[in-house]
């Protein structure tokens, strides 16, 4: 498994830009796939954003679709979450997840590796 941390996160009005990161270590973490799920408390937890692990697949949820980019570099081991134009209903912790040889997106995949969070909140 990889270690993954995430960072970036913070308070934001809304309109605003904030890019998530997510740092992976281990000897395999170049053949992980990995997405960014977030979650408020009192909800389920809610998927964001997807990159394969050969990065040539990406997939975004129909709510931040247009407004959040997925990307990833391989030489430093990040994944990062790009969020332009946020809405306070963006607010929630995010996590970044990941799981080995993850090509084409799966909503019924599980994801072996997770980060610990990072809170963004978007003031109205």
């Amino acid at each position: 498994q990889v270690q993954l941390v995430e960072s970036g996160g913070g308070l934001v009005q809304a309109g605003a830009s904030l890019k998530l990161s997510c740092a992976a270590s281990g000897r395999t973490t170049g053949t992980y796939a990995m997405a960014w799920f977030r979650e408020v408390p009192g909800k389920e937890r809610e998927f964001v954003a997807y990159i394969s692990w050969t990065g040539q697949s990406t997939y975004y949820a129909d709510s931040v679709k247009g407004r959040f980019t997925i990307s990833r570099e391989y030489a430093k081991n990040l994944v990062d979450l790009r969020m332009n134009s946020l809405k306070p209903e963006d607010t929630a912790i995010y996590y970044c997840a990941g799981r080995l040889w993850g090509s084409d997106y799966d909503p019924r995949a599980d994801y072996t590796s997770w980060g610990q969070g990072t809170q963004v909140t978007v003031s109205s």
